[in-house]
């Protein structure tokens, strides 16, 4: 379904499938039972022990779950919201809405109850499987706000035992529930699979909303299957039996691409986490062949690396400073597209034995063959780094609205590119230097939103991107920020924030930073969050005594460390755009608080202005300025911290 023509209120469909058609995930899901019910299709890590589940267990699963839930009111067309972490059930939940030609709509396990209330409410869901105690308080909470849910369904009873709320019920008594409907209707399940369509509505992924409320982007059945197959037979993944680790949220397209629907439309073996503090620890038990890190995981990954390599031995710190200058100049020569000689050959085959290969496998990326990035930029020198190590990350350029539209292929990764445009889509860039995307493969449209849809679209039918960038005479696309967050300064020279923003994060001690200017401003300033880990690493070691995050960011010692990071950054800017000011933040950028998004990106414009006195005393002659901030507890609770910030120059 095009944008055009995508229905914004009733995602019923119109027409019935055509029999034997293998347009929609719940028809892979039941061939995938038929053929091989035995292969194992996802494992689960619980109480220290991998349970596996076959396409059989999937298949039986979902069946119940499904008519569970047509037992309970379930028609088609109704929306389910999910809320909790990656586990099996999520799948089956929504796999289960989506057999009876219903969608599912994914919801951040952190969200508090204020956004759990807006996705549930907005979407019109009748439904909310969540997984645990804390997702079901929250739920509590504000049910006499939504009217039409019917039931809350939770799939982890601990500490749910004593309560008695009539809008409860558990995952299995769902699944009892959907065992009984079956013996009485032992035809419907197949009916409604037989009957599902391409155009079906799959899923509703909410966009982050940096610039305004989230909205609903629909995904049909056609979408999830095409895309992934398209997708994975680019990168060659599809029908490889890759393992593959699912700790990314569901709520977020891209995991409904490689989590949900790679399994069912490439054979991918989805594995979940024990828990989110586990992720690092099963990845490298799983040792996943088919991987995703969002930007923000990648610059943490690399933190902790130098981290660790600063707090290591002189000798492990002698043998890395050795080695690693080695790895780096091998992957600038593949990145300039040339073959290195015998000689260099040896030397990075000397190099990887001695450092990379315990490396990687520490990381657990020994068996990796295909390694995506994406939901922001990534600074180059990461991209270098990880090359270097003989990972190549494939910083794809895309959106949930417009699906893939550009992907580095094999050995052709360079650090600043997206990559070439896929086959299956066209991009130009405009006069503005806006990209434009056009492709068969797009979203259904906004739910309930068809002036925003509308909006997306210019006069020629492409897809408004609403981001900056340019394609070099090679055809890699070149993303380079947000056309609304390319900022002036006085004299009408223009600057890239998130140019110098994501090669701070390159820096072990700098976990996040908002870079400001203006029209009527003449110099570029920042706000930096220290990484308090690696920062507290080096306090310690240098016997710098502090107390709390705030304490330690004010330190003349840690101003210092963080000076010279952006001295380093100022030297591959243009003059015009070097940070001449900065302020360590007295604390950190919070979801909670509005200033993230749920997938951590930066809310530039709400920060700017909760952070107005000081990004004004950045521009005024005070040397230090006394501030008053709220902050929000992780029970809920306000508070108020006073404390006074330092106003940092740098010479030049």
């Amino acid at each position: 379904m095009s944008p055009e023509s995508a229905s914004a209120t009733d995602i019923r469909p119109r027409t019935e499938g055509v029999p034997g058609q293998m347009d929609t995930l719940p028809k892979l899901l039941r061939r995938h039972y038929r053929e091989h019910p035995d292969r194992v299709a996802m494992r689960d890590k619980d109480q220290g022990i991998w349970i596996r589940y076959t396409w059989k267990d999937y298949y039986e699963k979902v069946r119940a779950f499904c008519l569970g839930l047509v037992s309970l009111g379930l028609e088609i067309g109704d929306k389910i919201s999910i809320l909790g972490e990656n586990k099996p059930e999520w799948f089956w939940a929504e796999m289960g809405a989506q057999c009876a030609r219903g969608a599912g709509v994914g919801i951040f396990a952190d969200c508090v109850p204020s956004e759990v209330k807006f996705y549930v409410e907005h979407s019109d869901s009748k439904f909310v499987v969540c997984h645990d105690q804390e997702q079901v308080d929250k739920l509590l909470e504000i049910k006499d706000e939504l009217p039409l849910v019917k039931k809350v369904i939770y799939w982890d009873p601990k500490g749910l035992w004593s309560y008695d709320d009539p809008i409860l019920m558990s995952f299995d008594q769902v699944l009892d529930l959907g065992r009984d409907y079956d013996k009485a209707h032992p035809e419907l399940f197949d009916r409604m699979i037989d009957e599902g369509i391409g155009e079906d509505i799959a899923v509703i992924c909410y966009t982050s909303g940096t610039t305004g409320l989230p909205k609903g982007a629909m995904l049909s059945q056609g979408y999830e299957v095409e895309a992934i197959t398209e997708w994975s037979k680019l990168d060659s993944w599809y029908k490889k039996g890759f393992e593959y680790l699912s700790f990314i949220p569901p709520a977020w397209a891209t995991e409904q691409a490689l989590g949900i629907s790679g399994a069912l439309v490439a054979d991918v073996v989805v594995n979940f986490p024990e828990e989110p503090e586990t992720v690092q620890e099963n990845i490298r038990e799983i040792g996943p062949e088919l991987l995703f890190y969002g930007a923000k995981l990648w610059e943490s990954v690399n933190r902790i690396v130098q981290a660790k390599m600063i707090d290591s031995t002189r000798l492990r710190r002698f043998i890395y400073r050795t080695f690693l200058p080695i790895g780096l100049k091998t992957a600038d020569i593949y990145v300039q597209g040339k073959q290195p000689n015998a000689w260099e050959k040896f030397k990075y085959f000397v190099a990887y034995q001695a450092v990379f290969r315990s490396l990687r496998d520490r990381l657990g990326l020994s068996r990796v063959k295909v390694i995506y990035s994406a939901g922001g930029a990534l600074s180059p020198e990461i991209v270098r780094y990880f090359k270097a190590l003989g990972i190549e990350i494939k910083l794809f350029y895309g959106s949930t609205e417009m699906g893939i539209i550009s992907n580095p292929r094999d050995r052709e990764i360079r650090p600043e590119s997206s990559g070439r445009v896929v086959p299956w889509a066209d991009v130009k860039i405009s006069d503005e230097g806006e990209i434009l995307a056009r492709s068969p493969l797009m979203y259904a449209g906004y739910y309930k939103n068809p002036e925003a849809t509308k909006k997306k679209l210019n006069s020629e039918g492409w897809y408004c991107s609403e981001d900056f960038g340019h394609l070099d005479d090679q055809g890699h696309l070149i993303v380079i920020d947000r056309m609304e967050d390319l900022k002036p300064l006085a004299g009408g020279k223009q600057f890239s924030p998130q140019y110098a923003e994501v090669r701070l994060r390159f820096s072990p001690y700098i976990k996040d930073v908002l870079v400001v200017g203006g029209e009527n401003r003449t110099f570029v300033s920042a706000l930096i969050n220290i990484d308090i880990d690696n920062m507290g690493r080096y306090a310690e070691a240098n016997h710098i005594p502090y107390t709390t995050f705030t304490d330690l960011s004010q330190k003349p010692e840690v101003i210092g460390i963080v000076k010279e990071e952006i001295a380093k950054i100022n030297q591959t800017l243009p003059e015009h755009a070097w940070i001449k000011r900065f302020v360590n933040l007295h604390k950190e950028f919070d979801a909670d608080e509005a200033e993230l998004t749920r997938t951590r990106k930066l809310r530039r414009t709400f920060v700017e202005e909760r952070y107005g006195d000081l990004i004004s005393a950045l521009y005024g002659d005070e040397s230090e300025l006394t501030v008053e901030a709220p902050i929000t507890y992780q029970d809920g609770r306000q508070g108020v911290i006073k404390t006074t910030i330092k106003v940092n120059r740098l010479e030049g």
